[in-house]
């Protein structure tokens, strides 16, 4: 059970292994881009090209998808990057249902985990597998693995590692339960004030707040890039405020008067804008109805 690309490298390497994939349960195709046509998920997409049994409900609690579910008759269920569900769906496979979820759990708990550990300024994050129970993403767990974030690494890459890492985090905690050695453990017990959330993105989430350090914005940015991307009203002289996509920035720790969010532009060539402890320059952005940019190529089209 899965939709975006990132479940799509576990579904591949459970097909390529030979394990026997009865049926994938994928999101109902939806419409997208100016012209609103049908898209299917990634992970449908797949499906159909190597002839699996797809089955897309509107809701997990019909009746009719129920039936059809327990007709494959499935003796585990495996869901990676899909929506909540419940009890009549994870508790139906006689050896359970089990999750890989993109964060060192109990840490991240929710949808954006990947995102909120960059945004967070973590320096490792890493991927666990857990049998599913009522609440969301506490279940007990199985396996755990690490890898390390570099100061620089954004979403994207580190999304694409912890996609292939993950999978085989899938297969080895497939052939656990199969060859029934799994040690499944509680999740350890910590205080909410010491837990990271890590809650849906929304567009709003993603405006940069120039009141913060150029660290903050820095890891903010990197954190949301290269989808959905970090955004700030910008203020170049001559020019209309305009809402720019920051893709990418540099943290430049300096004293300064100016005030939060101010451009300044040096010899067309740097576009720095002011934070809490000095600066960020924007090395890559882009403007509505425009192509990504370095902040360079920007400064030489417009006329200051």
């Amino acid at each position: 059970m899965g939709t975006p690309e990132f479940a799509v490298e576990s579904l591949r390497r459970l097909v390529e292994e030979g394990y026997n994939v009865v049926g994938v349960v994928t999101m109902p195709d939806k419409p997208a881009g100016r012209g609103h046509q049908v898209q299917y998920s990634a992970v449908k997409e797949y499906a159909l090209a190597v002839g699996l049994r797809l089955l897309q409900p509107e809701k997990l609690k019909d009746e009719a998808f129920l039936d059809e579910l327990r007709s494959l008759q499935a003796d585990l269920q495996i869901v990676v990057a899909f929506r909540m569900l419940p009890e009549v769906v994870w508790a139906m496979p006689p050896m359970g249902t089990f999750n890989l979820h993109a964060a060192l759990l109990p840490q991240y708990r929710g949808a954006a985990p990947i995102n909120w550990a960059i945004i967070n300024g973590e320096k490792e994050t890493g991927a666990t597998t857990f049998f599913l129970k009522h609440d969301i993403d506490t279940g007990d767990m199985i396996l755990q693995e690490r890898i390390g974030i570099g100061d620089e690494e954004n979403v994207g890459s580190v999304y694409d590692r912890l996609m292939v890492m993950g999978a085989g985090l899938v297969i080895r905690t497939v052939e656990l339960i199969l060859q029934g050695n799994v040690h499944a453990v509680p999740q350890p017990e910590l205080p909410a004030e010491k837990l990271r959330p890590a809650p849906k993105i929304f567009k709003e989430t993603c405006e940069i707040d120039f009141r913060k350090t150029a660290r903050e914005v820095h890891n903010f940015v990197r954190g949301l890039s290269p989808y959905p991307a970090a955004w700030c009203q910008l203020r170049l002289p001559n020019c209309e405020p305009q809402v720019a996509k920051i893709y990418a920035v540099r943290p430049i720790e300096q004293e300064h008067h100016s005030a939060f969010g101010e451009v300044i532009i040096e010899d067309r060539k740097r576009l720095r804008i002011a934070v809490q402890d000095g600066f960020v320059e924007v090395l890559e952005l882009q403007l509505p109805g425009k192509k990504r940019m370095t902040a360079q190529a920007l400064l030489n089209g417009i006329q200051l």
